[in-house]
């Protein structure tokens, strides 16, 4: 990331277009726009960007579809924004990959606080170490088919994965090898919504080796580090 983080803010109204563009040129980043998904699109193509601002409620493709499409894509940081207050609202966008949640209106002070806050967590995580991204992935006897979140095992019996479950799961793969501590595996899986389930991570771990292991009780896929967390040892491959 370079000396100017570059931020892309995608807004069907101009003017929070221009009055956040201009607020965070003040203090320091770069920042273009985008009317619609469309131009977001064309916007990524072209430019190397470093963090999303995404509206929800915007004309043809909205936000939740765009942000679910680059999160299948892209590791891009994004901050949702929606006039919707409801909390259902805000779980869907985290559900689907977004990094955090503004509802409007907003102080502009506290978007750029949680810029700042995700940028320095995005920088703070460790690096990928695996194959590109696919859409079936390998390891041990198991196949993951990313698009259709489908795990299946040598005899072509599949394997109900839960959205937390899958997510946890695709963290390992993309980190093999790599040992990841309890907060990296918050932030890497739940965001700012990891407050709410800040106890979960090692529950979650748990049912995700009774469905990969051959013994739970003595993992070989998901390896705990006493004092330093869980790393993921099974070899990756692209299928």
């Amino acid at each position: 990331m370079g000396s100017q983080p570059h931020i892309a803010i995608v807004d069907d109204h101009r003017d929070i277009r221009d009055l956040v563009g201009r607020y965070l040129v003040q203090h320091g980043y770069r920042v273009s726009q985008a009317e619609n998904a469309a131009a977001a699109r064309r916007l990524l193509e072209r430019n190397a960007i470093d963090l999303m601002v995404l509206d929800v409620m915007m004309p043809g493709e909205d936000g939740l579809s765009l942000c679910r499409d680059l999160r299948a894509t892209t590791e891009l940081p994004i901050i949702m924004l929606t006039a919707m207050a409801e909390d259902a609202d805000r779980i869907v966008g985290l559900e689907i990959g977004a990094d955090d949640y503004l509802t409007k209106p907003f102080n502009p002070r506290e978007l750029l606080a949680r810029v700042k806050a995700v940028l320095r967590r995005v920088e703070s995580l460790p690096p990928r170490r695996t194959v590109p991204k696919a859409k079936e992935i390998g390891f041990d006897r198991w196949r993951l088919d990313v698009g259709q979140r489908e795990l299946v095992d040598a005899a072509g019996l599949a394997v109900p994965l839960s959205t937390a479950e899958f997510r946890l799961l695709c963290v390992f793969i993309d980190h093999a090898g790599l040992v990841l501590d309890r907060d990296q595996l918050l932030d890497l899986t739940a965001g700012r919504a990891a407050e709410p389930f800040d106890r979960s991570i090692d529950n979650q771990v748990s049912r995700l080796r009774r469905k990969i292991e051959a013994d739970p009780r003595s993992p070989g896929i998901i390896k705990t580090h006493w004092g330093g967390g869980y790393s993921f040892a099974a070899e990756v491959r692209a299928l």
